[in-house]
């Protein structure tokens, strides 16, 4: 360990005492269900916690891998020689307010997708079968079914690692785009609100069951996968070109594309973070030869891999 990680560690312990943990396994935290172990672990209670978190940081460079329900990270084998830091229960939370919903970071957006349908809200019906975390939502502009975060948010609440302080950044400010944000890094969402639309619960209802038979129908629900693997190129769709390629089921290691949906990698058990790293960038080799086009991952890929996507 090196001694700037070892003092954060030092640091960290004294703020959060035994709720810091080391050496976890963080494939359990993520969708694909590969990757290697955090040098340090916290689940942080409370704001409290992310401000001593924000002290290491200031004092030691410390790496922060902010984790929500891990369905767009690919963590390396090697694992994450840092902080991996999660919310915890103190950060479940939602509230309406006439047309508005606010919501700790850590709600899942199906979670609120049911809950807007509660009041009935319109608005957040794409967000029901999202395996995200409202926080992850936010900072990455998460989609659906032609209806992106940027266009339901209102308000952001986040917390600066490096000013050790929260500030609520309105949407218009955020610097959204596809599949990204400028929202301060390293920082945590720790909230949101979000505004909807007044709509009639059937209907509501009625497009989230579409949604979801949809889903059933075209992707791989069964088994271990992050989502679209790659942005969608202009006016195109990376699943299109993929399977063009005859890509569908091609495997490496175990890591295979998905004979469901082209633009989904599945993994099986005894699968290697290696196996998906290697599968995409033979994948954006074989769409560029075939069509010109390169194809630019939408996982996040974190850690040391033997070869990266470009």
């Amino acid at each position: 360990m090196s001694s700037d990680l070892g003092r954060a560690e030092a640091m960290l312990r004294a703020a959060c005492g035994d709720r810091l943990r080391t050496g976890v396994e963080l494939a359990p935290f993520t969708t694909f269900r590969v990757g290697g172990p955090s040098s340090l672990f916290l689940e942080a209670s409370s704001e409290e916690d992310l401000a001593a978190v924000a002290a290491a940081v200031r004092a030691t460079g410390l790496p922060v891998l902010v984790l929500g329900r891990g369905s767009n990270l690919l963590i390396s084998d090697h694992g994450f020689p840092g902080l991996a830091l999660r919310l915890g229960p103190g950060f479940r939370w939602a509230v309406v307010e006439g047309r508005e919903l606010r919501a700790g970071a850590a709600m899942a957006l199906p979670a609120l997708a049911g809950l807007a349908l509660q009041h009935g809200l319109t608005g957040l019906e794409w967000a029901v079968a999202v395996p995200a975390s409202l926080g992850g939502a936010v900072r990455m502009n998460a989609g659906a079914h032609g209806v992106e975060m940027a266009e339901v948010l209102r308000t952001a609440e986040v917390f600066d690692l490096v000013a050790g302080e929260r500030a609520t950044v309105r949407a218009e400010e955020a610097g959204f785009r596809y599949r990204g944000s400028d929202l301060p890094d390293p920082g945590v969402v720790v909230a949101a609100t979000l505004r909807l639309r007044a709509g009639a619960p059937e209907r509501i209802r009625a497009r989230m069951d579409e949604i979801r038979e949809w889903r059933r129908q075209h992707q791989p629900l069964a088994e271990p996968n992050c989502g679209s693997v790659f942005k969608n190129p202009p006016n195109d769709a990376a699943a299109r070109l993929i399977e063009r390629c005859g890509l569908k089921g091609f495997a490496i290691g175990g890591a295979r594309i998905s004979t469901k949906h082209a633009n989904f990698i599945v993994t099986r058990p005894g699968a290697r973070a290696e196996d998906v790293a290697a599968l995409i960038c033979a994948v954006q080799d074989r769409v560029a030869e075939g069509t010109g086009i390169l194809l630019s991952p939408e996982v996040h890929l974190v850690g040391a891999f033997d070869r990266l996507p470009r």
